[in-house]
């Protein structure tokens, strides 16, 4: 049975776009009917955005109400809510974030028009070939002479995706392709999402270096924890002419050291006077670490579920926590305050 009773009112979880409903109600036709509508959507915490006619008749008119929720239990519980408004019937519920999602949000397309037979004959055969034949014989112009230049991969095996663990490369599809909107969209670069179905270090390597040669760079995303480490290392070691990425460990860091920098000039105290606790020893909490090391922070303590993470633990260990039981916690602290 779906629950009916309205969510606390609450100060910190504010309605969000990601939880965005489109609801069509078929409002009768009496004053105070909309008033009614969209009250019972602030009763129930809803945040209304647009509102718009979509039909009117003699007896009723029909609207799309735009609703905000916190999450998709709150969105539930608004439209629960508004069933028991007498003189309106709910004809459908749209998820906006879906609705975005159909048919994928990246495609390719082409940067030279082809108008007549001579573009065609240009850009594919017959002189095609003339340009393969000069990147064979001199490597280095396939830099100019094709996309690779502007190109990123997307690779990840779908294991640690945002916060929702192994959900596999096809559910991963949507996160990538939404990474390569932001390469597009911020830096003109063109990406392309490759989720892998294997969870082999060895098959994921050998297969980003298969498909190196149509890269300009890659771009490693997602990749659960300690697997991670070992293949950007090996792909930066194996593929030298491009440069290799891990976006979980180096994306994270630097925009946590950047915060930091700031927080920093507000309190008037330097990196190498503080104390900072990292919580997770995954990709991002190892990579943000290394960087704060660089960065001049001396006093870094990790924190995960087997509690404080010191010099001479025995409990999980794995080459990245070795090396982090090296490099922090210089105090040897045993345990969390």
């Amino acid at each position: 049975m779906e629950s009916t009773k309205l969510l606390p009112p609450t100060e910190t979880i504010k309605p969000s776009p990601g939880y965005t409903l489109i609801v069509r109600c078929i409002i009768q036709n009496k004053v105070g009917m909309l008033g009614k509508v969209t009250t019972a959507i602030g009763e129930a915490g809803g945040d209304i955005g647009a509102v718009d006619l979509v039909e009117f008749q003699k007896d009723k008119f029909i609207r799309d109400i735009t609703i905000r929720a916190r999450n998709e239990e709150h969105g539930q519980q608004i439209v629960n809510h508004l069933k028991k408004v007498q003189g309106l019937e709910i004809a459908g519920i749209s998820d906006r974030t879906f609705l975005l999602h159909i048919g994928g949000k990246i495609q390719v397309k082409s940067k030279i028009p082809l108008i007549n037979r001579y573009d065609l004959s240009m850009a594919y055969t017959p002189g095609v070939a003339r340009v393969s034949m000069a990147i064979h014989d001199d490597p280095r112009k396939v830099f100019q002479l094709t996309i690779k230049k502007n190109t990123v991969a997307i690779v990840t095996d779908g294991t640690a995706v945002l916060g929702l663990g192994d959900v596999g490369p096809e559910a991963a599809l949507p996160v990538m392709e939404g990474k390569a909107m932001i390469f597009k969209e911020f830096a003109d670069v063109d990406a392309f999402p490759i989720c892998l179905a294997t969870k082999d270090v060895e098959e994921i390597v050998k297969t980003v270096k298969i498909i190196s040669p149509a890269f300009g760079g890659i771009n490693l995303e997602d990749i659960s924890s300690p697997r991670c480490f070992e293949i950007e290392e090996r792909l930066k070691t194996e593929l030298e002419d491009i440069p290799v990425i891990h976006d979980d460990q180096h994306c994270t860091a630097i925009v946590v050291l950047a915060a930091l920098f700031n927080a920093l000039k507000i309190v008037k105290k330097e990196l190498n006077y503080i104390k900072v606790v990292i919580i997770g020893i995954g990709a991002a909490g190892v990579g943000t670490t290394k960087l704060l090391l660089k960065a001049g922070v001396r006093n870094i303590i990790g924190i995960d579920i087997y509690g404080v993470i010191y010099r001479g633990m025995k409990e999980g260990m794995n080459p990245i926590r070795e090396w982090y039981t090296e490099h922090t916690n210089p105090e040897t602290i045993l345990k969390a305050a």
